[in-house]
Parts: structure tokens; C-alpha cells; sequence
């Protein structure tokens, strides 16, 4: 005798591991591309409030955040007030427009022509001298500065407090 199983202890589709998986995958996606997420991740960018010309030291109330609306917008521009904090303008900037990264550098600690303090430093030897940087310098760069009594062109790296420490050759 053969048997039959009833319709109502046959499995329905809809309570199958795979279909559950199915329905699991789909409210977990919709989950992340929902407008709330989606309007979340939009990238911003720093724009000028008015024309900012070369020198000028930026600060919060020079710019404002906006949306990224064009999405062929390619990277290379400031995305947070936090980069360009204390940065000096290399180039005019529009209002409107996006500021590029490229178009701003740090602040000078070390001016061409200033007076500065040279100072070489070989183990316990330790020789300081007035000097006068060759270029202007930000904090970390190589320079060349000349040495104010003997004339001599020495290379260093600018500091945080403006003196130069002397590479030896």
C-alpha cells in the first residue's frame, strides 16, 4: 500500500531554510539602502563664504559645509572644517566653489630673511649660532639658512619653536 502524504504536513516554501535566508537578506539590505542611511554617508565639502586671496590665514567663519551633490566630483578637496584649520590660502579661492587641498599650506615658522637660532647637535656636542633662513619654511621642512657671524650655508630642519637643528654634512 502506498502513502500520501497530507497538504497540510507538506513543507510549505515559504517556511524553507532558503526562502527564510531569502527574506533575511532582503530586510537586512533594505535596512542599509534605506534614504535615512543613504542621506547619512553624503559626502560634504568646505566652500568659501566670500573670495579668499593668496595669504590669508583660514578660519571657521571664512567657510561653510555643504553637501556633495555632484557625484563626478573627484577627491582632492577639504571635506571638514578640521583640515583647513589654521591653514594659509597658496592661491584665490571663490566663493561657491569647493578648496582644493593643494591650494593650502601650513603656516611658516620661519621666514626668509628673519633672524633665527642654528643650532647642531652631536652627541654630548651641542653648537648654537644666528642665523638667517635662505626660504620661507612650515614646521618639519629642509632648508638652507646662512649663518649671520661666519657666512657659511648650512642645511636644517625648522622646529616648532622657530630654530633650525642643523644636518651635519
Amino acid at each position: 500500500m502506498m502513502f500520501r502524504r497530507s497538504a497540510a504536513r507538506t513543507a510549505s516554501p515559504s517556511r524553507s531554510p532558503f526562502r527564510m535566508r531569502t527574506v533575511a537578506f532582503a530586510v537586512v539590505a533594505a535596512a542599509f539602502l534605506s534614504p535615512a542611511a543613504v542621506f547619512a554617508e553624503r559626502p560634504t565639502a568646505v566652500i568659501p563664504k566670500q573670495t579668499i586671496y593668496p595669504g590669508e590665514t583660514l578660519d571657521e567663519s571664512l567657510v561653510e559645509v555643504v553637501d556633495v551633490t555632484n557625484p563626478n566630483l573627484m577627491d582632492g578637496y577639504v571635506q571638514s572644517i578640521e583640515e583647513i584649520e589654521g591653514k594659509v590660502t597658496k592661491r584665490t579661492l571663490l566663493p561657491g566653489r569647493v578648496i582644493l587641498a593643494s591650494a593650502l599650506r601650513d603656516q611658516y615658522a620661519v621666514e626668509r630673511g628673519s633672524t633665527v637660532r642654528l643650532i647642531f647637535n652631536n652627541g654630548a656636542l651641542t653648537i648654537t649660532a644666528a642665523g638667517s633662513p635662505l626660504q620661507d619654511a612650515a614646521v618639519g621642512d629642509l632648508i638652507r639658512a646662512r649663518n649671520v657671524d661666519t657666512g657659511v650655508i648650512v642645511s636644517g630642519t625648522v622646529m616648532a619653536d622657530g630654530t633650525i637643528h642643523v644636518v651635519a654634512k
